[in-house]
């Protein structure tokens, strides 16, 4: 049997708007594909093209785009989180994205459930230094807080030589160990979305 199609969505947490090009985003396109080969389909959202006003509400007014791109994380099974680090941290624009996505901690199902459960999330992390674990730990917490469910191996991420000026997109080719962690992350990401697809956690 065919598998069951699946919807997901990738935000791209780099600081430069397009057409830039964007290490953050190639990693997530990367995963995105690996996530087509398991019947997953969806977009890539880079958030420095729209108007995310910072806050933690669902919608702060004012022109704010959270409220469209939310729409489309609501709409998923897996959302993908991506960022670059930055003195060691996600990147601003990724701390954004998880206040905004705190108010879901407002918002429930008719049973009383966040409307984040149930959803899977996924994180990719690049940067020419180091703190790829530390990164990614501070967005597997926020992602847990706010709903999302993490299946192992829920991240990839390339790192560079410290102190040098080498950047993911700037490589001939992606590194087997990326390549094969990325397609972990795909296989195991849509294996618990399906999942939880057919047993929805219970209500409250």
């Amino acid at each position: 049997m065919e598998p069951t199609p699946l919807k997901a969505v990738a935000l791209v947490c780099t600081l430069s708007p397009s057409p830039a090009r964007s290490s953050s985003q190639l990693l997530a396109q990367q995963v995105m594909t690996a996530l087509g080969e398991h019947g997953a389909s969806g977009e890539v959202i880079r958030i420095a093209d729209h108007h995310v006003r910072p806050g933690v509400q669902v919608d702060m007014g004012d022109g704010d785009a959270w409220p469209g791109i939310r729409a489309k994380i609501l709409a998923a099974d897996i959302l993908v989180l991506s960022t670059p680090i930055w003195l060691g941290h996600p990147g601003s624009i990724a701390q954004l994205v998880l206040e905004r996505l705190d108010g879901e901690l407002s918002e429930s199902d008719d049973e009383g459930r966040l409307l984040t459960y149930g959803k899977v999330a996924a994180v990719c992390v690049v940067g020419n230094e180091d703190g790829a674990h530390k990164v990614s730990a501070d967005l597997f917490q926020g992602l847990n807080d706010v709903g999302f469910s993490l299946a192992p191996g829920a991240v990839t991420y390339w790192v560079g030589e410290a102190m040098q000026g080498t950047d993911y997109q700037d490589l001939d080719m992606t590194p087997d160990t990326v390549a094969s962690t990325t397609k972990t992350l795909a296989a195991n990401a849509a294996h618990l979305a399906r999942q939880l697809r057919k047993a929805p956690y219970p209500a409250i």
